[in-house]
């Protein structure tokens, strides 16, 4: 079975094409790596909920708009290999920065139940 990173990060709207910008730049390295994909999305009905949400999650304000995207890998070595090399500057230079707060995005890395 696979591997899965997830994540959901607050974008600010009028960072959207700068977001675009990162996202297509990380994506090219992380499938020469080893991923076999990545798939990004952009908030376009993300409610809110009665007790958490995803907007909650990472304390998104009115401004911003929810991405949610998914790495996915052949087997979580290959995750964790890419993974160091992610957190290595000298290999992510020419990525353009994050576009959003960092630090109110949430991940983590999901073994596959099924797949249909």
């Amino acid at each position: 079975m696979t591997y899965i990173d997830g994540f959901v990060a607050a974008v600010p709207r009028a960072n959207k094409e700068l977001y675009l910008a990162h996202a297509r730049a990380a994506a090219e390295r992380l499938k020469q790596w080893g991923a076999i994909r990545v798939v990004e999305n952009w908030g376009d009905d993300v409610p809110a909920g009665e007790v958490t949400d995803f907007r909650r999650a990472v304390a998104a304000g009115p401004d911003e708009v929810i991405v949610f995207s998914w790495i996915e890998y052949p087997d979580k070595a290959t995750r964790d290999v890419v993974v160091g090399k992610m957190m290595s500057p000298e290999a992510m230079a020419g990525v353009p920065e994050m576009p959003f707060d960092g630090r109110r995005m949430i991940f983590g890395g999901f073994e596959n139940l099924f797949v249909l």
